[in-house]
């Protein structure tokens, strides 16, 4: 929901081919390693309940995935027609942004009824299927919950706005204008700005209020101080949790509550001390009175529990709660875990390793060293990419060696400890293909902020599933153009491409699913004064260590890992996955890595 690059400088402001895998591997199977236990029964209950903790988590933009009914926007029977494509690459769960029924303005992250499904997406009879083809696949799938915000044609704000009396009055953020006279609606409340341009507030001339709106005008905020909010919600989330769903990704979930009191935030200034300009044309604000504000915490104890508390034995396994936690520094990251008594998210968004958005070793090495030691034994959601973001060519790339430097960011993403998210195309390569023309733009971003502010329709266009006129996506009109990269950066393509970027993320996650270092170990950095290669051990006990190298540059280089703290003997290593220019055997003393190289060797 939240565009990463505006809430990041907020947060800132506020804080002031391949040549070989071993044969084992790739025969390997795409599930999780059964942990032992003491009986067949009791292995198969623990793998269900630990079935998130190395999972690889998949974003599926339903627009955007697969249209089967041939209207140019994707639905739910096309994710269900690739389930098996999904289960190949080896992804553990699926995360839908929304499908519910909306008017499309901000495309479903405008709600107008949280228990049903849009008729542009099909039916709850196909979403059931959708939910029991996935889970015959062992794949979970995951809701969008958003709690924000509303559309302002649910019914909740229909009525809410019809007076000031109504019981769905205080279910929204209500206040009177500044200097508000019988006559004059006076100024808005404060200078409160929505992340999406200008004022926050908006004027209701039939029940002489504003009501406030982080996000568009049409997406007016929910007042989590009510109650019945809280059990509307409550309600929401049973409703799906029945229908077999394996958890929920909360939406925007850091700006569901704002100061009572109403204060100015404060405006951002630049080195001369004048107010920095964003791309709506508005001064920006430090997001300190409508972020992370008190509250929130109190709010995920208390959904958690309906999630623990569900059991079925249709579709068994702990239900898992992410949040999207665009935050400051990695101590407010470990406090959306929760405490043992009072838990919150089981995964908290890691946004701080995979929105970096530059090549650089040491701020990498320490984000990751921060992941694996500040955390304490809570396990990291990392991720690069999503719908609100351009695309990893466009933040990380080059423009000479965007594939290799993929395959970089991939290795960071799914050798690294913790869950993995990757979003749907990136497996493939998808670049960002942002529009050219104002009248082209579907985003309301877009249209707002054109042309400082592009919109994210680069990020969201259709997947490239062969290289045909539309791609394999549709046999309409697509909703959004497919960009010309797809006739060579397509699903069909890689497939036979034994070099190819997909090849490589599907044996990224058979390591990850098959090495017992990558399933539990800890990240144990290695050659911490290189400042072109990011190299680390994946250590667990009674198996044998793993060891990674990248090189961030697109120089050859060589790496001693032997060096540092770890005092490692210069050891054999056995090969398991690598990128041209690494050497097919390699000893931890002489790691030859080329341009943007990658290695993973076992230890000896």
């Amino acid at each position: 929901m939240i565009a990463a690059s505006e809430m990041l400088r907020r947060i800132a402001n506020c804080a002031a081919g391949f040549a070989l895998v071993a044969a084992a591997i790739a025969a390997g199977g795409q599930t999780a390693p059964v942990k032992k236990m003491g009986t067949a029964q009791s292995a198969e209950q623990a793998n269900e309940l630990d079935w998130w903790k190395n999972a690889v988590i998949y974003e599926v933009y339903p627009r955007s995935f697969q249209d089967m009914n041939g209207d140019g926007v994707g639905d739910l029977n096309g994710i269900t027609a690739r389930l098996d494509y999904l289960k190949e690459l080896g992804v553990d769960a699926i995360w839908l942004t929304p499908v519910y029924p909306s008017p499309h303005l901000d495309f479903g992250y405008d709600i107008s009824n949280y228990m049903d499904i849009d008729p542009e997406y099909g039916t709850l009879a196909d979403f059931d299927r959708l939910v029991s083809e996935a889970n015959k696949r062992h794949i979970r799938v995951l809701m969008d919950m958003v709690m924000n915000h509303t559309s302002d044609q649910h019914e909740w704000f229909l009525q809410s706005r019809s007076s000031r009396s109504n019981p769905y009055r205080d279910w929204y953020c209500w206040h009177d204008g500044k200097g508000q006279t019988a006559t004059d609606r006076g100024q808005p409340p404060n200078n409160w700005q929505s992340l999406f341009g200008h004022s926050a507030w908006q004027w209701d001339e039939k029940t002489r209020q504003y009501y406030y709106h982080k996000f568009y005008v049409q997406q007016p905020d929910l007042n989590w101080r009510n109650p019945a909010v809280h059990d509307a919600f409550k309600e929401i989330i049973a409703f799906w949790l029945k229908r077999g769903v394996g958890g929920f990704r909360f939406d925007a979930i850091t700006t569901l509550f704002e100061d009572p009191s109403l204060a100015d935030e404060g405006v951002v200034l630049d080195k001369d001390g004048k107010p920095v300009i964003n791309a709506f044309g508005d001064p920006q604000l430090d997001g300190s009175k409508t972020d992370n504000q008190p509250g929130l915490h109190e709010v995920m104890e208390e959904m958690r529990p309906e999630a623990d508390k569900f059991d079925s034995s249709e579709f068994p396994g702990t239900r898992v709660l992410i949040g999207e936690t665009y935050l400051p520094n990695i101590g407010e990251l470990k406090k959306m875990y929760g405490t043992p008594d009072k838990p919150e998210f089981h995964l908290p968004m890691d946004t701080q390793v995979g929105m970096i958005d530059k090549l650089d070793v040491a701020t990498f090495r320490q984000r990751l060293i921060d992941a694996g030691t500040h955390l304490g034994a809570h396990i990291p959601l990392l991720l690069f990419d999503n719908h609100d973001n351009p695309r990893i060519d466009a933040r990380y790339g080059d423009g000479v060696h965007d594939v290799d430097i993929q395959r970089v960011i991939a290795m960071i993403l799914l050798a690294s400890r913790g869950v993995a998210l990757v979003y749907y195309g990136d497996e493939i390569g998808m670049t960002t293909t942002p529009p050219t023309r104002k009248q082209d733009v579907k985003d309301p971003i877009g249209i707002i902020g054109w042309p400082k502010e592009k919109g994210r329709d680069g990020e969201r266009t259709p997947m490239q599933w062969d290289g045909t006129a539309n791609a394999g996506f549709t046999s309409g009109a697509p909703w959004l153009p497919v960009p010309p990269s797809a006739a060579a950066i397509n699903v069909q393509a890689e497939l036979s491409d034994p070099n190819s970027l997909l090849a490589w993320y599907k044996a990224l996650i058979r390591l990850k699913k098959t090495v017992p270092a990558f399933d539990s170990g800890a990240n144990i950095m290695l050659d911490p004064e290189n400042t072109k290669v990011l190299s680390w051990m994946r250590q667990a006990t009674g198996a044998p260590q793993v060891v990674v190298s990248v090189n961030f540059t697109a120089d050859t280089v060589t790496t001693d890992l032997t060096l540092g703290e770890a005092g490692i003997r210069p050891r054999e290593l056995k090969t398991l996955l690598k990128t041209p220019g690494a050497p097919d055997s390699a000893v931890l003393n002489r790691i030859v890595l080329g341009p943007y190289g990658v290695y993973i060797g076992e230890v000896q």
